[in-house]
């Protein structure tokens, strides 16, 4: 999801500093497939569901189903694998446990399915039309959003990343109205009333926070790339923006394809515009990404363009990182939300050269050093105060987490990063991962141990202050240069953070780079100068360290 971080700063939660719920959420079973199907009552803004939950028991005797519902109105729960016999249930705020007749077995099928009604707080949202002038200029909507744990809210779930099933989705809408879900259209379905039922099936096992639908009035523009169907939903009348805010997709899903080794994983891309949406900008619904039309229809802005482009290339990055590849618990949502932070900086790279990459990283850490002098709320990459709420979308995790992806890469060098990228997506296909699965393929591809940089950059929190001062001794013929690191030493940074850095001399005989490596609160460095005198240092000149701040401690000056 692109947080709204990227357009202003967040404000201090107090939520965020709860407690986690810990490591992975425990499971008894592992749910195989959801089959919904929906139909809604807009005037009362209710759905009446009817889903399916199929699963299997992970080991033997499991007895009592427990899934995630909120307030959900159950009329009926049965179990389909027993003839559709129905099955004790007891429902809460929260939760509904469902009681089989007899103990299952591991590997034995389960079908629960539920009829019900809700009318949801959260996870979908009816949008009124809007009219201007007697003309509907846009019209009513109905969408999902789920991230971080909304899915129960109109669907039994267990709804935490860890778990993923494939699904499939019936929804039923008016016959002038388009749907857009996840995976491919099996069928339109012409029902007695006027009304059609859109048949979605998603094939590849994905989580229930990427699951969604969008209901509206749409015009539908569609090119192919790489034998990906990309299929780009706007309001009729509105289809001049596609070229706008668009026209890089085909460029950035091969870039990414390029850059990861790894072919775009789903069978079509999507990107609809929905009204209302301005808290989430955009959201990586597997195959069928949501976005805010605001933020969309900056593109008609010459400002605005690259704001734009970089929300675009930051969700289909979601597509490897986060969709196909997910973190197995909300601590490590950097996984997902830095990578594709770091993959807008890249497909700037790709498209644009090196120059645009650094200008977007800057950017990014421009927001990371705001964000974090005004709220002050410190945390690790890995996120043990991580809470299901939106304390989860801050500049740390996202602007931070990219930053530290790129000095990985610096770290270990271009072609070990893009080799421990391709092993890290192909070996957790369409699987769960933690930050030790990334650790463990980049030093496998590097051949080196990164211990210090996870414990430091991921592990750790906040980042280094550094003070500069060099003077030149006319005596030696040397330039000692002084470094001190400031931060202060609380929430988990760091008392002195390892800083394999470049230092740039110039003289009035040229440049020369030496390679240092900064570990102590205070440092002195001397080299010699061989008789040039005039002398300037500039320190990490290729910005490979870019999460830093840097001030001059004082005055040059030379010692005679």
């Amino acid at each position: 999801m692109a947080s709204a971080i990227l357009f202003f700063f967040a404000t201090p939660n107090a939520e965020a500093q709860a407690a986690s719920r810990g490591a992975d959420r425990p499971r008894t079973f592992d749910v195989q497939h959801y089959r919904i199907k929906l139909r809604f009552d807009r005037a009362e803004k209710t759905i009446h569901g009817d889903t399916t939950v199929s699963l299997t028991p992970l080991a033997d005797g499991l007895r009592d189903v427990e899934l995630d519902a909120v307030n959900l109105n159950f009329e009926n729960v049965a179990n389909e694998a027993a003839s559709g016999s129905a099955v004790t249930h007891k429902a809460s705020n929260e939760r509904v446990t469902i009681r089989l007749a007899r103990p299952h077995k591991a590997g034995e099928t389960i079908a629960l399915r539920f009829v019900y009604t809700a009318r949801p707080r959260k996870g979908v949202f009816f949008v009124a039309p809007l009219i201007e002038n007697g003309k509907e200029v846009r019209s009513e909507q109905i969408w999902t959003q789920n991230q971080p744990e909304d899915a129960r809210h109109w669907f039994p779930s267990f709804d935490f990343p860890s778990d993923k099933a494939t699904t499939e989705q019936f929804i039923n809408a008016r016959r002038d109205e388009t749907v857009i879900g996840n995976g491919r259209l099996v069928e339109k379905i012409e029902e007695s009333d006027g009304t059609v039922t859109h048949h979605f099936k998603m094939d590849a096992p994905h989580s229930t926070y990427l699951v969604s639908f969008i209901v509206g009035k749409y015009a539908r523009i569609a090119e192919t790339v790489r034998d990906v169907p990309l299929g780009y939903y706007v309001y009729p009348g509105r289809e001049s923006i596609v070229p706008k805010a668009f026209a890089s997709t085909k460029n950035m899903l091969a870039a990414f394809e390029d850059l990861t080794g790894v072919k775009y994983p789903f069978n079509k891309y999507d990107q609809t515009v929905v009204s209302g949406f301005e808290q989430f900008s955009g959201m990586e619904n597997i195959t069928a990404t949501s976005l805010s039309d605001r933020d969309v229809f900056f593109a008609e802005f010459d400002f605005g363009k690259a704001t734009v482009e970089d929300l675009v290339s930051h969700e289909l990055a979601h597509s490897w990182f986060g969709n196909m590849v997910t973190c197995r618990t909300w601590e490590e949502l950097w996984l997902n939300e830095g990578f594709a932070t770091f993959m807008e900086a890249a497909s700037r790279e790709k498209l644009y050269g090196r120059d645009s990459y650094i200008r977007k990283l800057r950017a990014d850490l421009a927001i990371y050093l705001a964000d974090d002098a005004i709220t002050r709320r410190r945390h690790a990459l890995v996120n043990l105060g991580a809470k299901a709420d939106d304390s989860l979308f801050d500049a740390t995790t996202y602007q931070k987490g990219g930053l530290v992806v790129h000095m990985l890469r610096e770290e270990i060098g271009d072609e070990a990063f893009w080799k421990g990228i391709n092993s890290y997506l192909q070996k957790h296909k369409f699987a769960n991962v933690v930050t030790a699965d990334l650790q463990q393929a980049m030093e496998t591809a590097s051949g080196k141990n990164l211990e210090w940089f996870f414990r430091q950059w991921v592990r750790g929190a906040g980042y280094p202050k550094l003070e500069i001062n060099h003077t030149y001794d006319a005596r030696s013929s040397s330039l000692n240069v002084t470094i001190r690191q400031t931060q202060s030493a609380a929430n988990g940074t760091a008392t002195a953070f390892r800083l394999p850095l470049e230092l740039e001399i110039e003289t009035e005989k040229g440049k020369r780079t030496e390679q240092i490596v900064v570990e102590k609160r205070n440092e002195q460095f001397t080299f010699k100068m061989n008789g040039a005198t005039r002398t300037a240092v500039k320190l990490d000149p290729r910005e490979k360290i870019l999460l830093k701040t840097v001030k001059t401690a004082a005055a040059d000056r030379t010692a005679k």
